[in-house]
Order: structure tokens, then C-alpha cells, then sequence
């Protein structure tokens, strides 16, 4: 009995399986849990810092603007108005720069990934002639310009003075961009090409049709570098325009910041965009409604394309 007692013990224990001890949690050190609680106390104040004066001026934006001259707006409108919005939209010139800076952000952005990406595309092709006296000639042009004055000839001659074409066409190409552009295309593998030409592809249809879609990632993220540029840009419509039906919205707000109307008749803005009378709008609070207009196109563009940042932006400058 005995035998057969110690023969089925050892048959037991060999048919179990050992039991797996839990992994014992390493307890944090003292200084490790003090370097976290700076880290989190440093980025809660950096975000802070950067958050609050947009927040701020969109509460401004949605207070009576003589109730707002009186400070201690913080975080919320003290006296809710939407009538700084409604004389903004009232103006008809404000519409039409909102307009402008639209077009001006679409077309040239389309222009511009096109133009660039297909510049980057011949200049990756390692059999192209004269490959590296072009990339000579664009590297120039990161260090070196022409001048204000030689560029502002060039553009007069041209015949592009208060035109929309000067807000789009000077700055098609952005060399950097081309130079992201032609790293991503040289990381692509060659037997895609070599498959294409099989196929009896040209170039045009190798890049519409096959290098495009693998790179929209870089497209994405490059594309709205640009349309952020294009759209904040006010430098040179101040130097090429002098009308102001082809004014972009960052130039009239501008004009509104630089502007010394008294705030007794900013309520009469309106005036013949609609015979608009607001008893509660300033310069100032007009200001900060403008501002919130011309930021939110672009607020609203970066949550659906953060996720092509960091893709985008690592593959086009790694090289293997």
C-alpha cells in the first residue's frame, strides 16, 4: 500500500505542471517618483502657458467688448455676445479676405505638392544628367536670395502686381520639402519602377499611379506644412498688393490691429455691409473674433492629419 501510495504521488506531481510565480513589481525609487512629478509638472505648465492665451481670446471673442475693456475676463465671458461675430461676417470685406486666404491656401497647396514632389521625384533618379549641379543649385538657394528689391523687379515685371497669382506662384517650390520629397522616393524599392516600365509606364503615370499612393504620408504631413505657411502668410500680399478686394484675411486683420479707430465708432463698421450697429463691439474684441476666424481652419485640419506627422516626416529624412 505503501508503494503504490508513493508510485501514484510521483505520477501526480510529474503530471502537474509548475506553477508560474507572478513577477515581483520592483518597487520605484524615491528620486524616480520626484523626476516623474517634475516632468508632469513641467509639461502641465507648458501646456497651460500655450493653451490659455487662445483660450483667453476666444472667451474675449464671446464677451461684450466695453464689458471686456474692463478686465478680469479669465475663463469664461462675463457678458456673452455674439456680436463681434456678426460684424465680422457683416463686412463684406472681411468675407472676401476669408475668401482669398481659402484659395490662396488651396490652390497653392496643390501647386506646390505637385510642382515640389515631382521636382523631388526627377532628382532622385540617379541616372538623371546633371543630378547634382541641380541639387547644387537648390541647396544655393537655402542660404542665398535674390533681395527684397531684385525679387520685387522681377515680380512687377511679370506682370503679377496685385494679381492672385503672386500669392500662390513665388513660393511653389520649397526646396526643403523637395529635399524630404527626394529622400522618401529613394527609399522606394527599385523593382517597383522596374515593374512599371515592363508594363510600358512613363514617368507621369509611374508617379501618378504608383509613387503617389505609396507616399501619401509625406504628402499628407508636407501639405499641411504648406497650407499652414500659405495661410499665415501676410508679408507679401504688403509688398505686391494694394487692393483690397485681394487682400488675405491675416492682412485685414492686420490693418485692424494697426488701426486707430476710437472704439465709440468701431460699432458703426458695418455701416454700408449691412447697416450693422453693435453697442457692444471694440477694436479690441473685433480683433480677437478675426483672429479666432482665420485660426480655426487650421485648428480643424491638424487632429485629421497628426497621424501622418511622424511617419511622414522620419521616413522622408532616414536614408539607408
Amino acid at each position: 500500500m505503501v508503494a503504490q501510495k508513493w508510485q501514484q504521488d510521483i505520477i501526480t506531481k510529474k503530471g502537474q505542471r509548475p506553477e508560474k510565480k507572478a513577477p515581483k513589481l520592483k518597487k520605484r525609487r524615491f528620486d524616480d517618483i520626484v523626476i516623474s512629478l517634475f516632468v508632469y509638472a513641467t509639461l502641465i505648465f507648458v501646456a497651460f502657458t500655450t493653451l490659455y492665451p487662445f483660450w483667453n481670446a476666444l472667451v474675449i471673442s464671446f464677451n461684450d467688448g466695453f464689458d471686456a475693456a474692463n478686465g478680469g475676463i479669465t475663463v469664461w465671458p462675463r457678458v456673452f455676445t455674439l456680436d463681434n461675430y456678426r460684424l465680422v461676417f457683416a463686412d463684406s470685406r472681411l468675407l472676401n479676405s476669408l475668401g482669398i486666404s481659402i484659395a490662396r491656401t488651396a490652390v497653392g497647396t496643390l501647386i506646390s505638392m505637385v510642382v515640389t514632389g515631382m521636382m523631388g521625384y526627377a532628382l532622385s533618379k540617379k541616372y538623371l544628367i546633371g543630378r547634382k549641379l541641380y541639387m547644387t543649385l537648390c541647396i544655393i538657394t537655402l542660404y542665398f536670395g535674390g533681395g527684397l528689391i531684385p525679387t520685387y523687379l522681377l515680380i512687377r515685371n511679370l506682370g503679377m502686381i496685385n494679381t492672385f497669382w503672386v500669392l500662390v506662384l513665388p513660393s511653389a517650390v520649397n526646396i526643403w520639402n523637395m529635399i524630404i520629397f527626394r529622400t522618401f522616393f529613394q527609399n522606394l524599392p527599385t523593382s517597383l519602377e522596374e515593374s512599371a516600365r515592363v508594363d510600358g509606364c512613363n514617368h507621369i503615370t509611374m508617379f501618378l499611379r504608383i509613387v503617389f499612393p505609396l507616399s501619401s504620408p509625406v504628402f499628407a504631413t508636407l501639405g499641411l506644412f504648406t497650407a499652414v505657411t500659405y495661410w499665415n502668410s501676410w508679408f507679401d500680399a504688403s509688398i505686391y498688393i494694394t487692393r483690397d478686394n485681394l487682400l488675405p484675411m491675416q492682412n485685414l486683420l492686420i490693418n485692424i490691429i494697426n488701426s486707430a479707430i476710437p472704439p465709440d465708432q468701431m460699432r458703426q463698421i458695418g455701416g454700408a455691409a449691412g447697416n450693422v450697429h453693435m453697442a457692444g463691439v471694440t477694436q479690441r474684441s473685433l480683433m480677437m473674433a478675426t483672429m479666432m476666424i482665420a485660426v480655426l481652419p487650421i485648428v480643424l485640419a491638424y487632429p485629421f492629419i497628426q497621424k501622418y506627422f511622424v511617419k511622414g516626416v522620419l521616413v522622408g529624412s532616414l536614408k539607408e
